[in-house]
């Protein structure tokens, strides 16, 4: 039996420091992300996800000089995201040696960019980053602009719109769950991935394998991704940067899918 791919995320700043957040406030400062994926290199990780946390807020592309730096090191398949606005600033990621680009706000903001990109680099070059957080009334509704915009979706008609313009994957996470390392949305994870055809990530609240057999085995996600379990030594946040050995690995082959 397979076994899901299990992808650190790390997120980057305005200073080019590598971050992990709680909730998409408070960052802890966990420094350089070349050496981080360096780090992650002798651990032979699945793939890596990076994303700049402020491009989308400011209006600017992700750092271009980082990207060189991150693909000089990275031994593994990255695929990065913040900021990507139009089909130039795709072209320029993949440029680096990213084997895909993760699209946010402009693809959720503006659906023709989306099918354009698709066209453009074909569907298995594009991602989607779908952020959601929940009301007081436990509704779940779409964020862009960093959590900061909330727009009239909920994460399902998001998935569901996304799939249908060619995105090739989707990246679900939960703000309310981000670094508390509490668990994942179960409930929305499986709503979305239950309901889409292409593959489906679940991020935000990941705190231990426990809890990534746990929506491995309830939701139909296609892969769990995580920053905290990968970046802290346990729910005290001492920085210690992680992975799963090959023992703990092979364990998701037994999880009993639902």
């Amino acid at each position: 039996m397979f076994r899901p791919r299990i992808i650190p995320v790390v997120l980057v700043d305005d200073n080019g420091h590598a971050v992990k957040t709680i909730r998409f406030g408070k960052k802890i400062d966990l420094g350089d992300p070349v050496n981080t994926v360096s780090i992650f290199n002798a651990f032979r990780v699945d793939e890596l996800v990076l994303l700049d946390i402020a491009a989308a807020r400011h209006r600017r592309l992700i750092s271009l000089e980082l990207l060189a730096d991150i693909a000089a090191e990275a031994k593994m398949p990255f695929s990065v995201g913040g900021g990507v606005e139009s089909l130039a600033d795709i072209h320029k990621i993949l440029s680096t040696g990213a084997e895909k680009v993760v699209l946010g706000t402009a693809a959720l903001e503006r659906p023709d960019f989306l099918r354009a990109a698709t066209t453009e680099f074909g569907s298995s070059s594009i991602m989607v980053c779908i952020d959601f957080q929940r009301d007081v009334f436990g509704r779940a509704t779409v964020r862009t602009r960093g959590g900061t915009v909330k727009q009239k979706q909920t994460p399902l008609e998001a998935a569901l719109m996304v799939e249908s313009l060619g995105a090739g994957e989707i990246i679900l996470q939960s703000i309310d769950r981000d670094g508390t390392m509490k668990g994942y949305d179960l409930e929305t994870l499986k709503a979305v991935a239950c309901a889409a055809s292409v593959p489906v990530i679940a991020l935000g609240g990941a705190g231990r394998l426990e809890d990534m057999k746990e929506a491995y085995a309830g939701t139909h996600a296609s892969a769990l991704a995580s920053g905290s379990l990968f970046c802290f030594q346990d729910r005290q946040r001492g920085v210690l940067v992680n992975y799963p050995d090959k023992e703990a690995l092979r364990s998701f082959r037994e999880v009993r899918v639902q």
